[in-house]
């Protein structure tokens, strides 16, 4: 076996806004960075397409920045599927998903940054497994890859402000937005665009949203009961305005709403406390952290839509929070770390943080905004039949699973939550569905080939025998 080990000063997963900016700021102070990320390119599920594409002139300044210099390594198109050690010494195991001549590698990193986002909230109803019946982010990322839309009828549903930036997406290339469909009542949605006066740069942007939209019907307190077709999608069935319509369409774009990934923070053992947190909060995160974002695991921080989410802006505010709390502890460890420029550095990263807390703070209140405002109606626990799929990797259905207490009772007797993705998307609809509570992740994370199963024997062995010079 013939893999290949990197050594780093700082080791970011997720190459998405979060992860860009902690990379600049690290970078900026003179550390080496490697960057790890599953998709061919930079931007995370924000910046799709790669964030020297995008119109937001930060985005812009980030990649060229990172393409300049010499310090950093991307490691695209790989996974992590293992993570462990302790602070100067942590050991991270890669799978490359297109690498021809290496299917893994190992990084040894003195400090940890965890930036691995969100993912869609999917929930079940009648014909979600129809084909045409996709994620709202999910076919927006296909179009954005190539996929034809262009003249299909698309019907945008869920919930909070990605339908809108879906739908123009979707326009953008040609689509026919017929509807969106948004389950959140008008008056709360009034009340969210009067809040918006405190955050002028979100209130530009839903404005320009808004117009680019503005020949599409818009529908509040709709929701999908069920999507109907034979081999594929025909039509869906929503509820509006006290009545049941139909919309013949060919696309049914459905989300609502993120939620944190949290399986690698859970998986190398960060502290969780879920006792602070609403039961119907999707969005946030149960991460014990401290004010700079470290986790209870000294050496790791976590930054981004990891720690709940929040929009871009609380993305790399929280980026660059984290970078400089990882760099001031590695300058901190440094032994001749009284140098009068050494000072200086430190007294800047300390302001740094002050002001990055300041900021995190702002877009937090955002952030809770937004909860408040899309929170999930119960109606959408109701649309479930007992034939309805749940679990989509195993086939499970509802009938199936609404027998069981708990969910460790259900994926021992159904295999819910056991096919490839693990629960990830099952899981949290469980949780809306019957209050279950999944165990969020160990290692390896995912299913891995022998050549990376070795390498983790090793990481241990190095990691409990070596620290990183």
């Amino acid at each position: 076996m013939n893999t290949t080990t990197f050594h780093t000063d700082l080791l970011i997963i997720g190459a998405g806004p979060t992860g860009l900016a902690a990379a600049q700021l690290a970078l900026e102070h003179g550390y080496e960075v490697d960057l790890v990320d599953d998709n061919f390119q930079s931007g995370g599920q924000i910046w799709r397409g790669g964030a020297q594409t995008q119109h937001d002139k930060r985005a812009q300044l980030l990649a060229k920045m990172l393409a300049q210099s010499s310090r950093l390594r991307c490691h695209f198109q790989s996974k992590v599927v293992h993570l462990n050690g302790s602070i100067n010494q942590f050991s991270a195991v890669l799978d490359h998903v297109q690498n021809t001549t290496s299917t893994s590698s190992r990084i040894m990193a003195k400090r940890v940054i965890i930036a691995t986002g969100a993912r869609e909230l999917l929930l079940p109803f009648p014909g979600w497994t129809l084909p045409g019946v996709t994620g709202a982010g999910g076919l927006q990322a296909l179009a954005k890859s190539g996929y034809p839309v262009k003249g299909k009828r698309v019907v945008v549903a869920g919930t909070g402000p990605l339908l809108l930036a879906v739908a123009a997406s979707l326009v953008e290339r040609g689509a026919i937005v017929t509807h969106i469909v948004e389950q959140t009542s008008f008056s709360k949605l009034k009340r969210f665009a009067f809040k918006l006066f405190a955050t002028p740069s979100k209130l530009w942007q839903a404005l320009g949203l808004a117009w680019k939209l503005r020949q599409q019907q818009y529908w509040s307190t709709a929701f999908v009961l069920e999507a109907l077709g034979g081999k594929r999608l025909e039509r869906v069935v929503i509820q509006h305005a006290g009545e049941r319509k139909t919309i013949e369409c060919d696309f049914l774009a459905c989300g609502f709403g993120l939620v944190p990934n949290l399986e690698l923070a859970a998986g190398i053992g960060c502290k969780f406390d879920t006792t602070k947190l609403p039961e119907e909060s999707f969005m946030r995160s149960p991460l014990t952290l401290s004010p700079r974002l470290e986790s209870s695991i000294a050496g790791v921080f976590c930054a981004g839509e990891t720690t709940g989410v929040g929009g871009v802006d609380l993305a790399l505010v929280e980026g660059r929070l984290a970078a400089s709390s990882a760099v001031l502890s590695l300058k901190q460890a440094q032994t001749d770390n009284t140098a009068p420029n050494e000072t200086e550095a430190q007294q800047q990263l300390a302001n740094t943080i002050v002001e990055a807390k300041a900021d995190r703070n702002k877009w937090q209140t955002f952030a809770s905004n937004l909860e408040s405002t899309f929170a999930l109606r119960e109606e959408l626990t109701q649309l479930c039949r007992d034939d309805t799929i749940v679990c989509r990797c195993e086939d499970v259905r509802f009938q199936e699973l609404k027998i069981h207490p708990d969910w460790r009772s259900a994926k021992l007797h159904t295999r819910c939550g056991m096919g490839p993705c693990q629960g990830r998307v099952c899981g949290t609809a469980n949780r809306l569905l019957f209050g279950w509570e999944r165990d969020l992740g160990r290692m390896p994370l995912s299913a891995s080939p022998i050549e990376s199963l070795l390498a983790i024997v090793e990481s241990k062995e190095v990691t409990s025998n070596q620290e990183i010079t």
